[in-house]
Protein backbone atom coordinates (compact mmCIF):
# COMPACT_ATOMS: atom_id res chain seq x y z
CA UNK A 1 0.00 0.00 0.00
CA UNK A 2 1.45 3.52 -0.52
CA UNK A 3 1.73 6.15 1.94
CA UNK A 4 0.91 9.13 1.11
CA UNK A 5 1.60 12.03 2.77
CA UNK A 6 0.87 15.71 2.64
CA UNK A 7 2.55 19.34 1.38
CA UNK A 8 2.72 20.01 5.21
CA UNK A 9 3.67 16.57 6.72
CA UNK A 10 6.63 16.93 3.79
CA UNK A 11 7.53 20.56 5.12
CA UNK A 12 7.74 18.92 8.38
CA UNK A 13 9.98 15.99 7.36
CA UNK A 14 12.13 18.05 5.16
CA UNK A 15 12.72 20.16 8.71
CA UNK A 16 13.25 16.64 10.80
CA UNK A 17 14.92 13.95 8.82
CA UNK A 18 18.16 14.95 7.39
CA UNK A 19 18.30 11.19 5.76
CA UNK A 20 14.83 12.36 3.38
CA UNK A 21 15.50 12.15 -0.21
CA UNK A 22 13.04 14.25 -1.99
CA UNK A 23 12.78 12.56 -5.55
CA UNK A 24 10.71 14.85 -8.51
CA UNK A 25 9.65 12.13 -11.18
CA UNK A 26 8.61 14.82 -13.59
CA UNK A 27 10.33 15.43 -16.73
CA UNK A 28 13.74 17.44 -16.83
CA UNK A 29 11.89 20.36 -18.30
CA UNK A 30 8.90 20.14 -15.85
CA UNK A 31 11.60 20.06 -13.07
CA UNK A 32 13.37 23.20 -14.33
CA UNK A 33 10.06 25.17 -14.59
CA UNK A 34 9.95 25.10 -10.78
CA UNK A 35 10.42 22.22 -7.86
CA UNK A 36 10.52 21.90 -4.38
CA UNK A 37 13.57 23.26 -2.99
CA UNK A 38 15.87 20.06 -2.31
CA UNK A 39 14.03 18.23 -4.86
CA UNK A 40 16.19 15.77 -6.90
CA UNK A 41 14.80 15.36 -10.71
CA UNK A 42 14.59 11.28 -11.51
CA UNK A 43 11.83 11.40 -14.22
CA UNK A 44 9.40 8.36 -14.16
CA UNK A 45 10.94 6.92 -16.73
CA UNK A 46 14.31 6.23 -15.43
CA UNK A 47 13.32 5.25 -11.65
CA UNK A 48 13.99 1.94 -12.03
CA UNK A 49 17.42 2.50 -13.31
CA UNK A 50 18.33 5.24 -10.72
CA UNK A 51 17.80 2.84 -7.45
CA UNK A 52 20.90 3.41 -5.77
CA UNK A 53 20.75 7.32 -5.99
CA UNK A 54 17.81 7.33 -3.35
CA UNK A 55 19.99 6.56 -0.63
CA UNK A 56 18.67 4.68 2.79
CA UNK A 57 16.62 6.98 4.63
CA UNK A 58 12.95 7.86 3.47
CA UNK A 59 11.74 9.22 0.06
CA UNK A 60 9.17 11.27 -0.93
CA UNK A 61 8.83 11.58 -4.25
CA UNK A 62 6.19 13.75 -6.40
CA UNK A 63 5.15 14.89 -9.48
CA UNK A 64 2.98 17.72 -10.79
CA UNK A 65 -0.12 16.46 -9.17
CA UNK A 66 0.60 13.14 -7.96
CA UNK A 67 -0.26 10.49 -10.35
CA UNK A 68 2.96 9.76 -11.81
CA UNK A 69 5.05 9.96 -8.53
CA UNK A 70 2.21 6.79 -7.66
CA UNK A 71 3.78 4.89 -10.09
CA UNK A 72 7.21 5.54 -9.62
CA UNK A 73 6.09 4.10 -6.26
CA UNK A 74 4.44 1.09 -7.93
CA UNK A 75 8.04 0.43 -9.77
CA UNK A 76 10.23 1.17 -7.20
CA UNK A 77 8.41 -0.78 -3.77
CA UNK A 78 10.00 -3.37 -4.27
CA UNK A 79 13.56 -2.05 -4.29
CA UNK A 80 13.14 0.75 -1.26
CA UNK A 81 11.23 0.11 2.02
CA UNK A 82 10.23 3.60 2.67
CA UNK A 83 8.60 5.43 0.01
CA UNK A 84 6.13 8.19 0.74
CA UNK A 85 4.12 9.91 -2.21
CA UNK A 86 3.06 13.20 -1.43
CA UNK A 87 -0.66 13.94 -2.35
CA UNK A 88 -1.15 16.35 -4.66
CA UNK A 89 2.53 16.81 -5.56
CA UNK A 90 4.03 20.46 -7.08
CA UNK A 91 0.82 21.62 -7.34
CA UNK A 92 -0.05 21.19 -4.08
CA UNK A 93 3.01 22.62 -2.64
CA UNK A 94 2.71 25.52 -4.61
CA UNK A 95 -0.95 26.28 -3.73
CA UNK A 96 -0.22 26.14 -0.11
CA UNK A 97 2.10 28.68 -1.07
CA UNK A 98 5.55 27.32 -0.74
CA UNK A 99 8.58 28.22 -2.43
CA UNK A 100 9.43 26.74 -5.70
CA UNK A 101 12.67 26.83 -7.24
CA UNK A 102 12.86 27.94 -11.32
CA UNK A 103 16.16 27.38 -13.28
CA UNK A 104 14.43 28.01 -16.11
CA UNK A 105 11.70 30.17 -17.81
CA UNK A 106 8.32 28.66 -17.43
CA UNK A 107 7.42 27.04 -20.26
CA UNK A 108 5.61 24.31 -21.39
CA UNK A 109 7.17 20.83 -21.65
CA UNK A 110 8.42 19.43 -25.00
CA UNK A 111 5.89 16.59 -23.72
CA UNK A 112 3.40 18.77 -23.96
CA UNK A 113 3.94 20.62 -26.64
CA UNK A 114 3.93 17.73 -29.01
CA UNK A 115 0.54 16.59 -27.47
CA UNK A 116 -0.62 19.76 -27.95
CA UNK A 117 0.01 20.19 -31.79
CA UNK A 118 -0.74 16.20 -32.67
CA UNK A 119 -3.62 17.21 -30.71
CA UNK A 120 -4.39 20.34 -32.60
CA UNK A 121 -3.65 18.50 -36.28
CA UNK A 122 -6.10 15.35 -35.62
CA UNK A 123 -8.54 17.40 -34.77
CA UNK A 124 -7.74 19.67 -37.55
CA UNK A 125 -7.91 17.32 -40.12
CA UNK A 126 -10.45 15.41 -38.86
CA UNK A 127 -12.93 18.45 -38.70
CA UNK A 128 -11.68 19.79 -41.83
CA UNK A 129 -12.70 16.10 -43.76
CA UNK A 130 -16.03 16.86 -42.34
CA UNK A 131 -16.56 19.94 -43.73
CA UNK A 132 -14.67 20.64 -46.14
CA UNK A 133 -13.15 17.83 -48.11
CA UNK A 134 -12.69 13.94 -46.97
CA UNK A 135 -9.31 14.02 -48.39
CA UNK A 136 -8.23 15.88 -44.98
CA UNK A 137 -8.40 12.88 -43.14
CA UNK A 138 -5.05 12.34 -44.43
CA UNK A 139 -3.46 14.41 -42.21
CA UNK A 140 -4.97 12.60 -38.66
CA UNK A 141 -3.67 9.56 -40.58
CA UNK A 142 -0.32 10.69 -40.68
CA UNK A 143 -0.46 12.74 -37.35
CA UNK A 144 -1.73 8.60 -35.79
CA UNK A 145 0.87 6.98 -38.05
CA UNK A 146 3.82 9.12 -36.68
CA UNK A 147 2.20 9.04 -33.27
CA UNK A 148 2.93 4.98 -33.45
CA UNK A 149 6.36 5.38 -34.83
CA UNK A 150 7.03 7.32 -32.13
CA UNK A 151 6.08 4.95 -29.41
CA UNK A 152 7.80 2.10 -31.08
CA UNK A 153 10.93 3.52 -31.64
CA UNK A 154 11.35 6.48 -29.45
CA UNK A 155 12.18 8.97 -32.06
CA UNK A 156 9.98 11.44 -32.61
CA UNK A 157 9.69 14.02 -35.23
CA UNK A 158 7.36 16.32 -34.32
CA UNK A 159 9.83 17.04 -31.00
CA UNK A 160 12.85 16.94 -33.00
CA UNK A 161 11.33 19.95 -35.13
CA UNK A 162 9.30 22.13 -32.34
CA UNK A 163 12.89 21.44 -30.46
CA UNK A 164 14.33 23.77 -32.87
CA UNK A 165 12.01 26.52 -32.31
CA UNK A 166 13.45 29.86 -30.59
CA UNK A 167 11.22 29.37 -27.41
CA UNK A 168 12.79 25.90 -27.13
CA UNK A 169 16.26 26.61 -27.24
CA UNK A 170 18.66 27.65 -24.62
CA UNK A 171 20.12 30.74 -24.67
CA UNK A 172 23.84 30.73 -25.34
CA UNK A 173 25.70 32.54 -23.35
CA UNK A 174 27.53 36.29 -23.93
CA UNK A 175 30.70 36.17 -23.22
CA UNK A 176 31.79 39.75 -21.77
CA UNK A 177 34.76 41.17 -23.88
CA UNK A 178 37.88 41.92 -21.83
CA UNK A 179 39.09 45.59 -22.36
CA UNK A 180 42.63 45.82 -21.71
CA UNK A 181 44.42 49.33 -21.87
Amino acid sequence: MTQQITVQDLERLIDSDPRLTLVDVRSADEYAAGHVPQAMNIPLEEADARINDLGSGPVALLCQSGNRAGMACELLREHHPNLLVVEGGTDAWVQAGKPVVASTAARWSLERQVRFGAGLMVLAGTLLSLLHHPAWISLAIFVGAGLTFAGLTNICGMAFLLAKLPWNRQASPKLKQQVTA
